[in-house]
């Protein structure tokens, strides 16, 4: 089984993701290497597993992101409806997720470290 990383620092090189991304649940790959670019922004994202209702979602304050600038850059990613300015991340093989947001102004796709698994 390879070594899936937590510690982030040894997974970003001259700004990029060092390895594969992938999905936590499924292990589909959701971004080949060298492809998004590192960086810190804070967001409200959504919990994976919510306890509440539905007309309130439990968020959590998240700042590390993998951006990408172009949604053709995924393997295997899916779009939510429009919520606000954005569109929420899933994995598109087991929908797991938001692993992540677009945002529909800037154009860019944002995936939390945190949400995800590295190797």
């Amino acid at each position: 089984m390879p070594d899936c990383s937590e510690n982030y620092e040894n997974e970003i090189s001259e700004g990029h993701n060092v390895r594969s991304i992938k999905c936590k649940f499924c292990n589909s790959i959701i971004l080949k290497p060298s492809v998004a670019s590192f960086t810190t922004v804070q967001f409200q994202l959504p919990l994976m597993k919510q306890t509440g209702g539905t007309n309130h979602p439990e968020t959590e304050e998240l700042s590390l992101f993998w951006m990408v600038t172009d949604m053709l850059m995924f393997e295997n990613v899916g779009f939510s409806n429009t919520v606000g300015n954005n569109k929420y991340l899933t994995c598109a093989d087991c929908e797991a997720g938001p692993i992540g947001y677009y945002d529909l102004s800037s154009k860019k796709s944002y995936v939390a470290l945190s949400r995800v698994k590295h190797c």
